[in-house]
């Protein structure tokens, strides 16, 4: 396919649910998403649509089909997938914001683990008192 803003060419393997999906789908072209009349969207059609799907869901404005894009690069980033990869799945060409996702990832991850840590973490474990925090540098 191509991508519409860049008009570069990618090619994405498709996760097997969503091609278990796609080949129960009747289209008759290439197309799978198309209008009420049967035509491929076009332009900034399908993210209107979107939105007006999202609404009637009763979604928070917040919710965009570009934020598909972005949860996407987060959920491989959270898995552990390289720049490079995410990059080539969204089809970017700049490292860059790839990156941004990945530290937000890595972010959320490492919050993750503390809080684990913490809760299964006993005074037992963790040893003597002098290990704990002074209430004067928590307060800093």
């Amino acid at each position: 396919m191509r991508q519409q803003k860049t008009k570069n060419p990618i090619g994405l393997p498709l996760f097997p649910q969503l091609k278990r999906m796609l080949d129960a789908t009747p289209t008759g072209h290439l197309s799978f998403l198309v209008t009420k009349t049967g035509r491929p969207y076009s332009g900034n059609d399908f993210s209107d649509q979107f939105r007006v799907w999202c609404d009637e869901a009763r979604l928070p404005q917040r919710c965009t089909f570009h934020g598909l894009r972005k949860y996407g690069a987060v959920w491989f980033a959270m898995r552990g997938c390289s720049a490079p990869e995410i990059a080539a799945w969204g089809g970017w060409k700049s490292l860059r914001e790839v990156e941004r996702y990945i530290r937000a990832a890595n972010q959320r991850k490492l919050a993750g683990s503390a809080l684990a840590r913490m809760l299964t973490d006993t005074d037992e474990q963790i040893g003597s008192e002098s290990v704990k925090p002074d209430r004067a540098e928590v307060s800093k």
